[in-house]
């Protein structure tokens, strides 16, 4: 029996990648750049930050003395590795923008995700 999650990569129903689903470059189309001597080198095109007004604010938090992102990550959302949607979403390209001492953290949902009283 084939691999079910194999064959749908193969059908194109899941877009392989060798990024994982919480990366931020997860889905991010790979190009490849002809060497002048002929090799193949692969690269990332260029990921477009989405827009803070996509994101549902869920709340807000204060950034605590020698708080990392990655910390809060894991609190508020469950996952350490996610911390560059918290960037997404205020507007920061370095974690170490949003760890500030006394820092308005926006929390929000991951883009596109309304909340409760936008999706009624």
């Amino acid at each position: 029996m084939k691999n079910p999650i194999q064959a749908m990569y193969e059908a194109g129903i899941v877009e392989a990648t060798d990024f994982p689903a919480d990366s931020r470059y997860h889905g991010v189309p790979t190009r490849y750049f002809t060497a002048p001597d002929g090799r193949q080198l692969p690269y990332l095109t260029r990921r477009f930050v989405p827009a803070p007004e996509r994101f549902a604010t869920m709340g807000y938090r204060m950034v605590a003395e020698s708080e990392r992102l990655d910390q809060i990550a894991a609190e508020t959302i469950g996952n350490a590795v996610a911390f560059w949607m918290h960037c997404d979403a205020n507007r920061a390209i370095w974690a170490e923008e949003l760890e500030v001492p006394g820092h308005e953290l926006r929390l929000t949902l991951p883009e596109g995700v309304p909340t409760a009283e936008e999706g009624s």
